[in-house]
């Protein structure tokens, strides 16, 4: 197992982290890492993009609960919040670019506006939820030794409404947040309440904030493609 992966199991699994699904999903062995070299840089999106995409092919071919997609950057370790969501935001677009492009469809259950209440991302049809960590996150539970982005799947937290363990498990990892930090985190929300685009950095943005992404209808051909087309 690659050192960065085995590090951010580790750091799922520690008993301070407050997400009882992550927690899940390693001991499950049902968290998908991928290792990439820099957050502020598109030298691994094409294979970001298509392990993701079939990370969301498999799961919607066998839906599973408490299964994640995480990318661990190798650097760089000294990004302030803002400098981390610039880059994360950066990512989010290249990869939304290369998802169109393959002839991907945006989830119709979830909207591609990131300043809709109900928006979500959308790679390989299905929708996502993403959550940043980084060293220099404000926020303890985000506070991870390398950027990372972790994809949670939307319809998994469909299903736990639909089982009525959804307000079970998101009150559970509240408390335990609050424990780790002292208080709760100011930009959490419900989905169908605010636009999440707001919560994925981890960074405590105003109500002025404006979300950098757009996913469009028909993009050009992404330059790192043109010499891959086989790819489809």
């Amino acid at each position: 197992m690659p050192a960065l992966e085995a590090d951010l199991r580790d750091f799922i699994l520690g008993q301070d982290f407050p997400c009882v699904g992550a927690k899940s999903a390693v001991q499950k062995g049902a968290l998908t890492v991928y290792t990439a070299r820099s957050i502020d840089s598109a030298w691994n999106d094409v294979e970001i993009q298509d392990h993701l995409m079939r990370f969301a092919w498999r799961y919607a071919q066998d839906p599973t609960l408490f299964t994640s997609f995480a990318v661990v950057f190798e650097g760089p370790l000294d990004l302030s919040e803002k400098d981390f969501e610039r880059g994360l935001w950066e990512r989010i677009q290249s990869l939304a670019d290369k998802d169109v492009w393959r002839g991907q469809k945006h989830d119709p259950r979830v909207s591609q506006d990131p300043d809709d209440p109900h928006f979500s991302l959308s790679f390989g049809g299905e929708a996502f939820f993403v959550v940043g960590l980084h060293p220099n996150a404000s926020r303890p539970a985000r506070r991870f030794a390398h950027p990372t982005m972790v994809f949670n799947l939307h319809d998994q937290f469909e299903t736990l409404r639909s089982q009525n363990r959804y307000e079970k498990l998101r009150s559970a990892i509240i408390d335990r947040d609050i424990k780790l930090a002292g208080d709760a985190n100011p930009m959490l929300a419900r989905h169908g309440t605010i636009s999440e685009a707001r919560q994925y950095s981890g960074r405590a943005v105003s109500e002025e904030w404006t979300c950098p992404f757009a996913r469009p209808d028909a993009p050009a051909l992404p330059r790192e493609l043109t010499k891959i087309k086989d790819l489809t």
